[in-house]
């Protein structure tokens, strides 16, 4: 059987409360007691007004007031509310003239029609903070339950994501053994050789081993991005400038493990050019609060690549992953200046 979604929940709670109002404004039906047609009007149109009152209140006074933390300009606007339908209502009586014809229909003196005038506004309040009641409970439940199906889903995806890394995972001895077998045969004769197996090797006991928790320190993901840039070395050449940029006194906070390579691999993938003068500007910044790497790239006139492929993995696939790790805590901008012929990428991330 399938569950019931926070729609249905809040779809069913509605129709409960609006059949169970319509009970109320029909209840002088079980009476015994002829009514005016006014009376019945007056009563459907009582009905909307409270419908209305329930959406205003659903729609925007708790989305725009309550949610966004402005508790006393929240109880403001449904004491307004209240005395709008107490001010709606009696404009409406004065319009048919129902006081009148209750009064000649029932004949009742002015004494007590006073007496009947303040029940009735006495329940008109009861009924419009009911509404307004109800209207916040719905409004709350479905918030909650909504931000509950939100980390649910998070949590899912974080499990699927992690199971998927696990799954892609070579044997890490079997790749060590491996490294360690092609650095021997190299020979010390072909040093360049040996440096760049020893830097992979170092690369990928990072990959296998310090990523598997959810977190790692900033200076071992520096570390990971010089070791990097001394393997890209390997593939440029003299026409292409890269410069690299890291803080100085680096405090040690921790931080989502290969968190800057995508944007530094597609600046390598796309940034340069065997024909062209090209450069990469990689720069890693942090304050107490704030840590920013910018990735900057030449872009080429004949380079005819989507936005999409630009970036390699996508701007999307990377924004769901620090969406998933650091939630309303980052700011990741792109840039495209066709004039200065430069890709540039922004993140900003809070480490407080």
């Amino acid at each position: 059987m399938k569950p019931f979604s926070v729609k249905d929940i809040s779809i069913f709670s509605k129709a409960i409360l609006f059949f169970g109002l319509l009970i109320v404004q029909s209840m002088p039906l079980y009476m015994n007691i002829s009514f005016p047609i006014e009376f019945w009007i007056k009563q459907m149109f009582m009905y909307v007004i409270w419908i209305i009152v329930f959406y205003l209140t659903y729609k925007i006074i708790i989305p725009t007031l309550l949610f966004q933390g402005r508790n006393g300009f929240f109880f403001i606007a449904i004491c307004l509310l209240t005395l709008s339908v107490l001010y709606i209502s009696d404009t409406f009586n004065s319009l048919i003239n129902l006081d009148a014809i209750l009064n000649q229909h029932f004949k009742i003196s002015k004494k007590d029609n006073m007496h009947g005038a303040l029940i009735s506004n006495l329940s008109e309040i009861i009924i419009t903070l009911l509404m307004v009641g109800a209207s916040t409970v719905i409004s709350v439940a479905k918030k909650l339950q909504a931000e509950t199906q939100v980390r649910q889903n998070l949590e899912k995806e974080k499990v699927t994501s992690e199971l998927s890394f696990l799954k892609s995972q070579i044997n890490p001895h079997f790749f060590f053994n491996i490294l360690n077998s092609i650095y021997a045969l190299a020979g010390t004769e072909n040093q360049p050789a040996r440096e760049a197996i020893y830097t992979l090797s170092h690369m990928m006991r990072y990959v296998l081993y310090d990523t598997k928790n959810n977190l790692t320190t900033l200076s071992k993901e520096i570390a990971f991005v010089e070791d990097y840039l001394k393997l890209m070395e390997l593939r440029i050449t003299d026409k292409v400038q890269v410069i690299f940029e890291k803080p100085t006194n680096i405090k040690d906070v921790e931080v989502a493990p290969m968190l800057f390579l995508p944007f530094i691999e597609n600046a390598y993938k796309h940034g340069i050019s065997g024909i062209y003068p090209s450069y990469i500007y990689i720069g890693i910044e942090q304050s107490e609060k704030l840590l920013q790497i910018e990735v900057r790239n030449s872009i080429f006139e004949n380079q005819t690549l989507s936005k999409e492929e630009s970036n390699g993995i996508g701007l999307i696939n990377t924004r769901r992953r620090l969406d998933l790790i650091y939630p309303g805590k980052y700011e990741l901008s792109t840039t495209e200046d066709t004039l200065q012929m430069e890709y540039s990428v922004i993140l900003k991330l809070q480490i407080s």
